[in-house]
């Protein structure tokens, strides 16, 4: 067995997911899923089909982002691995309706941060045994982080 890490740098202003699926018509679903939960979401698609011609299946609504998830997935070569690059959206407003699509198995991460997925090969394939998302903590919050965390909050509207 063989370790790999494969770094995955989504571009300004993208936030990914990082999921396990199943199902050639995992990037149908997902499509529906997405265009569904936030009007004026850009996105691209990817997921590594694990039987038959095991290819790379893909789609999307940003020529760019689909692209790009696509190259990513194929670096990653994880059977049934799936990959969302999203604009115009955060995780938090598409999370709770994917993990009811009926193909998604589980959710690796959801993030704006550059990655590096944790890949073993085997004779048999690839499988995808972590993540590594963004950076290691610099400290602890202080109470001045802790009022600026909260006004960031509001600022967003996530908060009243």
């Amino acid at each position: 067995m063989e370790l790999q890490s494969v770094k995955i740098q989504p571009p300004e202003g993208a936030q990914l997911i990082l999921a396990q699926s199943h199902f050639i018509k995992t990037v149908e679903d997902v499509y529906e899923c997405l265009v569904n939960c936030v009007p004026g979401i850009k996105f691209g698609i990817a997921f590594c089909e694990a039987s038959g011609p095991c290819l790379v299946r893909h789609t999307g609504n940003d020529s760019e982002l689909e692209r790009l998830a696509t190259d990513y997935m194929f670096n990653v070569g994880s059977g049934h691995g799936l990959l969302i690059l999203m604009k115009n959206a955060f995780p938090i407003n598409v999370l709770p309706r994917l993990k009811e699509v009926p193909e998604v198995a589980g959710i690796f991460c959801a993030t704006a941060n550059p990655i590096e997925v944790i890949v073993a090969e085997t004779l048999q394939g690839k499988a995808i045994l972590g993540i590594v998302d963004g950076f290691k903590p610099k400290g602890v919050e202080s109470e001045k982080d802790v009022e600026e965390r909260k006004q960031f909050l509001r600022k967003i509207g996530y908060k009243l």
